[in-house]
Parts: C-alpha cells; structure tokens; sequence
C-alpha cells in the first residue's frame, strides 16, 4: 500500500461536523425568542397545488416592527392554507387576516414556555452532539481501517488525537450555541 491510502481525510471529517452546526443553527433558528424572525416560519409547510411547500414560496414573509410578522400571500387562493398552517404549526401564533396579507402578531413568552423552549434547545443540541460523534467514530473506522492496513502506530495515534481534537471543537461550537440559544430565550 502507498502512503497516501494510509491518509485519512480530515477536511472530509471537518466539513461533515460543520455541516452538523449548520443544521443545528437552522434548527436553533426556528426556535421562537419572543422577537419576530423571518425564519420562524420556514419550518411550515402549506399545502399548495397539492404538494407541501415551504411559506416563503407562496407569499412574501416580512418583519415590520420587533413584534411582528407579516405574510403577503401571492395567490389569493391560498391565504386560507396558509393560515391554517401557520394555526397549525405548534408556534403559539394567531394570525389574523387583511386581504392577502396576514399579520402574525409575537405574544410576549411566559416563563413556563420559555423554560419549554430551552428544553427544545437543549434538545437540539443533543442531536447535534449526536451527528458530530457519529462523524467522529466514522473517522475513527477510517484509522482503524488504515493501521489493519499497515499504518505505523504513531501515525494512528497522530490521526486519533486529531479527529479527538476536531470533534472537541465542533462538541465546544454546540455547548456554547446552546447557551447562547438558551440566554436569548430566557431574556425578558
């Protein structure tokens, strides 16, 4: 065996792990903060022309003041679906029509729903950990795969320390957007 069959592909590991934070700040994303976002409703999907499609492409989705959210729907036919969706969701939202538009107005978060969210949160970052650990232990088969192939036992243990190293960072990336997550959801 060459020596670069030996290598292990740490870029490969590391754009994986990040592909795990990225999904996590989607996720994280969702989660209501009692400030109105855009992207509190990407999660919804409306049942337009008979297939499930996101809101943002059935309507235009704006923020006009901190507390609000608003829904140009393009196809009047569909503003009924749309609220009902958005009824739906599961977000503690009431919308409220006028034409084509619906007004999402944010209810301040009692403390009950705010200690709800955080444990969604923490939730979420668990799943997170999860992924970057299961990348973590594919990297170590890579190693495992490579010493059963001839690689030196320092290199196994260079290789070893540094997916331990790289998981470290992502595991420390997770802790730290969760707490900051779980602060914005706590403020009054």
């Amino acid at each position: 065996m060459s020596e670069e069959d030996l290598d292990i592909d740490i870029d490969d590991l590391e754009r994986r792990m990040d592909g795990a934070m990225s999904s996590l700040r989607t996720e994280f994303a969702s989660l209501r903060t009692g400030r109105a976002s855009a992207s509190m409703l990407d999660p919804i999907m409306v049942d337009a022309y008979g297939a499930p499609t996101p809101i943002n492409q059935v309507g235009t989705v704006n923020v006009p003041e901190p507390r609000m959210v608003t829904v140009n729907v393009w196809d009047k036919g569909l503003v009924n679906k749309v609220e009902k969706a958005i009824r739906e969701s599961g977000l503690g939202i009431n919308p409220q029509m006028n034409g084509t538009i619906i007004m999402l107005p944010i209810p301040e978060l009692n403390e009950e729903r705010r200690r709800e969210l955080t444990r969604v949160a923490a939730q979420y970052a668990e799943h997170g950990r999860v992924a970057i650990r299961n990348v973590r232990r594919d990297g170590m088969d890579q190693i495992k795969k490579a010493k059963a192939a001839g690689m030196s036992e320092d290199d196994v243990k260079l290789w070893e320390s540094e997916v331990q190293e790289l998981t470290n960072k992502f595991i420390g990336a997770v802790d730290k957007a969760l707490e900051t997550k779980q602060a914005e959801i706590m403020q009054v």
